[in-house]
């Protein structure tokens, strides 16, 4: 019992980061006022790119920093779009979604059925040694801990900044802010490209932690997990993480219950970390005082700038 629970802490921890990445992003470019449904597609894009650079290069370190770069440019694709040419931020977070799952294909193609070395873990010396919490909480890997890291700048950031408040101020009312003199555009520009930055490096979590090899198909909606959790959390960061760590403990499920020998089909618990996204969102939904009350009130609404 000890061991299944160490598993499903750690690995926990492991699954959920790739989506944490991508979700943690996203909370910022929809605090802004932006709906992007391109994650999907920049997630697969990083992964992609940061598996065939490492594999060519034989570098983790420039593999997530590609990773990042690529999809921060896909990124840049969808802001000028939707920011410059004000289109329909649905049609082009689709549009942008599905030119990224295109272009991680085409780069990946190569590298197929090759695997890496997964990234070390931290030497966290006597740590490691406590029993039961040196285990599930001292074996990862860097990026891992930068991932927890983040959850606190980011709620630190949106809550008690000069930044979060005109981050908040622009995903309200884009008008007001710009009357007051903050350049919303270039706020929202920035915004997206940290967005699609953070889906690269969920994505490259992917190839080079998690499961170190490539596949199409590999990121398996993760992005569109992501884009849910933002609602799921409620548009704060810690409810967001919580939400990806309790999505992380899904996914494992299949490998738990298989382990304690119960026959439950394999495509059923493959589906249970959806299903359950699924199930948690239409009881969200059904409070729509309570998402009111959370959602920038400019989310996905096009911006027209008065000069």
């Amino acid at each position: 019992m000890t061991e299944t629970l160490i598993f499903i802490c750690a690995g926990t921890m492991a699954a959920a980061t790739p989506i944490l990445f991508a979700a943690m992003g996203e909370l910022v470019v929809e605090r802004t006022g932006i709906l992007n449904l391109s994650i999907e597609g920049m997630m697969a894009t990083g992964a992609a790119a940061a598996f065939a650079v490492a594999t060519v290069y034989e570098s983790s370190l420039l593999g997530f920093a590609v990773a990042t770069l690529s999809a921060g440019l896909l990124s840049v694709v969808f802001a000028t779009l939707t920011l410059i040419f004000l289109a329909n931020q649905v049609a082009a977070g689709l549009a942008v979604g599905i030119l990224g799952l295109g272009v991680s294909a085409l780069i990946g193609k190569k590298h197929e059925g090759f695997t890496i070395e997964p990234l070390k873990s931290v030497d966290w010396g006597f740590l490691t040694e406590i029993p039961v919490v040196g285990r599930i909480l001292f074996q990862h890997d860097l990026v891992l801990y930068a991932g927890i890291l983040l959850i606190g700048i980011l709620w630190f950031v949106l809550t008690r900044t000069k930044l979060g408040l005109i981050i908040k101020a622009v995903g309200e009312a884009p008008e007001a802010a710009h009357a007051i003199g903050y350049p919303v555009i270039l706020i929202r520009f920035l915004a997206v490209f940290f967005g699609g930055a953070m889906a690269g490096l969920g994505g490259a979590y992917l190839t080079l932690a998690y499961t170190p090899l490539w596949a199409e198909g590999l990121v398996a909606g993760r992005g569109w997990i992501a884009v849910a959790l933002v609602v799921f959390g409620s548009w704060r960061a810690h409810r967001v993480a919580l939400g990806a760590y309790l999505f992380g403990a899904i996914s494992l499920l299949e490998l738990s219950i298989q382990g304690l020998g119960l026959a439950i089909p394999s495509q059923a618990l493959s589906a249970a970390p959806y299903v359950m996204t699924i199930v948690i969102l239409v009881l969200i939904s059904r409070d729509a005082r309570q998402i009111r009350l959370n959602s920038p009130a400019s989310l996905g609404v096009t911006y027209r700038h008065q000069g």
